[in-house]
């Protein structure tokens, strides 16, 4: 029997027990009176000698407790002990131990069904470990946006309640409060969005549309911004392009890439749309020659609450760019980044579409 005894309460009967050992042996044993029974049908019980019939009872009673040995132990090492290391681990994994790991019984060459099973309960529990990673990393990170506009707000609210504030400095503070509530109010709604997209609570309803018309509105809807900022806003579209996907969902995109390319260029630099489509895929590309990105920003620009450069923290929550990747993913779509730091930035969205719509 395994030295590991059996310590979960939960087990009431091990898988190799001696009842089941002494039952089968029991068994085979009386089975070895089947050869008296064949010899009595050809020959008087007197013509057979009693020591012959002692030591041929004698010698399957050896055979049959040998055999069950043998088995017992193959069953042991092929069934119970693995099954008893995998119980074991499972109860760990359910207790909140994501490092456990399951050595293979086999070299690589030899696997059978259990070492497999070993390979992807370990694939599971890495998975898992991930989870639950990212579980604490977006509530630390939600904490964390969730606290710096409330801070703001905590602040210029306990300000204004001051008798001698002067008029332009009350209203100094309260549009201060007014753009922190934006933001937090903001921030929740991409919370909310982010997660009904990731648990496809959000069912797409595709319907043909001019993307073209599209790119269009959602670059006038920053024209302020731009003239603001004296920046060059370059357009380089066909006249129509028909796709067909859910309209709402790919503005969140385009909104998202635009925000992003006026947000990180600098006053008087150069923005340009530019979209294309061949038989098969119609492609958007959006360029800025902003402060770029190294390979390092690049690797985690579509992970949620991920902010490349800080000087720009307060203009964002880091989930614009998550959530446009999910959209992408959900209407079938591919999303890059090409970037260089200093020399700007060129995000590329491509899309399925069918030219006979």
């Amino acid at each position: 029997m395994s030295k590991t005894q059996i310590t979960d309460v939960r087990i009431k009967k091990p898988l190799l027990s001696w009842k089941e050992f002494l039952g089968t042996y029991l068994l085979l044993s009386t089975l070895t009176a089947g050869q008296a029974l064949i010899y009595n049908a050809y020959l008087p019980v007197g013509y057979v000698p009693w020591p012959y019939i002692f030591g041929i009872s004698g010698y399957w009673v050896i055979v049959s407790l040998i055999f069950c040995l043998v088995t017992a132990r193959q069953k042991y090492n092929a069934f119970d002990k693995p099954m008893r290391k995998l119980s074991e681990a499972a109860k760990q994994v359910a207790e909140g131990d994501f490092s456990v790991y399951l050595e293979p019984i086999h070299r690589a060459d030899k696997q059978n069904y259990v070492d497999v099973m070993f390979e992807d309960f370990n694939k599971m529990v890495e998975e898992l470990n991930s989870i639950e990673t990212l579980k604490n990393d977006f509530i630390s990170n939600v904490s964390h946006e969730i606290k710096t506009p409330l801070s703001v707000i905590h602040g210029y609210a306990m300000a204004l309640q001051q008798d001698d504030i002067r008029p332009e400095l009350r209203k100094e503070y309260t549009e201060t409060i007014i753009s922190s509530t934006n933001k937090l109010a903001t921030l929740v709604v991409n919370i909310l969005k982010l997660n009904k997209l990731e648990n496809q609570e959000i069912i797409p309803v595709a319907e043909p549309y001019d993307l073209c018309r599209q790119l269009a509105e959602c670059a006038l809807y920053f024209e302020q911004t731009w003239e603001e900022k004296d920046i060059e806003f370059m357009v380089d579209i066909e006249d129509r392009a028909i796709i067909h996907a859910e309209e709402s969902m790919l503005e969140i995109v385009w909104h998202n890439l635009f925000s992003n390319a006026l947000k990180f260029t600098s006053p008087g630099g150069k923005i340009t749309l530019k979209q294309t489509s061949d038989e098969d895929t119609i492609t958007v590309m959006v360029s800025d020659t902003g402060c770029g990105m190294n390979e390092e920003t690049m690797k985690h620009i579509f992970d949620k609450f991920f902010q490349g450069d800080p000087s720009h923290h307060g203009e964002g929550n880091g989930l614009g760019l998550a959530l446009s990747l999910r959209v992408i993913e959900l209407v079938g779509g591919v999303i890059s980044v090409e970037s260089k730091p200093q020399k700007g930035t060129t995000f590329t969205v491509k899309l399925k579409w069918e030219s006979n719509i």
